[in-house]
């Protein structure tokens, strides 16, 4: 007697989102992804998102260019647990503990998945990973989509090192341990000449701008790259003495990634 052969998975896609999540104006999709990846994220009907909400956003988006697969009320859109958004799902310690594999129970049946963040590749500088080391971990089959990545085009654009680097999210926001940090993080950069890039929620960039200007070493490079793909992009990349001759912090409202090094 024959055995009955095994389902086959689904794929999870990793879709990349456009950068323009909560600024005041919007890039046209056909800028930002190509359209492989758009007419990919069309054809999708499952989807893990960070909130529901702004992943039907992005959807109607999508559906102004290439008509979904299901209208948006049939879109199966399941979240993250909340706890992620804030600690990361990583398994860092302090990170949020949960069971990742129910999640993916449509791939497992056969249906190909859409991972999605708000803004950029999902599971990079975002929630998401614990998501992908199930799939991998299932047997799911993982393809990652073309797209924006803020942290590598803020690293193109700042001049500094692009062959060693390092991404550590955010600093601390208690003073005394921010500038720890931010010493901690300058010595790496200039020792082993590794650019280090981090970012900020956005109502707190100026008063981290005005901890870096503080803290670093006058001839320490600092760079910042505020709204990218927008038309209304800021990248710039100086010294920190020349900062602190025409210092211009960035807004409260657009997302910025810092880096420092030589």
């Amino acid at each position: 007697m024959s055995e009955t052969p095994k389902s086959k998975s689904g794929t999870l896609y990793l879709v990349p989102a456009p950068l323009d999540f909560g600024c005041e104006s919007q890039t046209a999709l056909t800028e930002v992804l190509p359209e492989g990846t758009l007419r990919r994220a069309a054809s999708l009907t499952h989807w893990i998102s960070e909130n529901a909400k702004t992943a039907r956003a992005y959807l109607k988006r999508i559906d102004a260019l290439f008509p979904l697969a299901a209208p948006l009320q049939a879109q199966n859109i399941v979240e993250l647990p909340r706890e992620a958004h804030k600690k990361g799902d990583h398994g860092n310690k302090g990170a949020a503990v949960f069971d990742p594999k129910p999640l993916l129970a449509a791939a497992l049946a056969g249906q190909d998945m859409g991972l999605i963040s708000e803004a950029g590749m999902p599971a990079v500088a975002d929630p998401g990973s614990s998501i992908v080391r199930a799939a991998h971990d299932l047997g799911i089959r993982v393809v990652p989509l073309t797209g924006p990545v803020s942290l590598l085009l803020g690293l193109a654009a700042s001049g500094l090192n692009g062959q060693n680097f390092a991404f550590v999210g955010y600093v601390p926001q208690d003073g005394s341990e921010r500038t720890a940090r931010i010493k901690e993080l300058e010595s790496l950069a200039l020792r082993q000449g590794q650019t280090q890039q981090f970012i900020e929620t956005p109502y707190r960039n100026a008063s981290l701008w005005q901890a870096l200007l503080q803290t670093l070493q006058p001839n320490t490079r600092l760079a910042l790259a505020s709204g990218l793909t927008l038309e209304t992009a800021r990248i710039e990349s100086h010294l920190v003495r020349e900062w602190r001759q025409h210092n211009t912090p960035p807004d409260n409202r657009t997302p910025v990634v810092f880096a420092i090094g030589r």
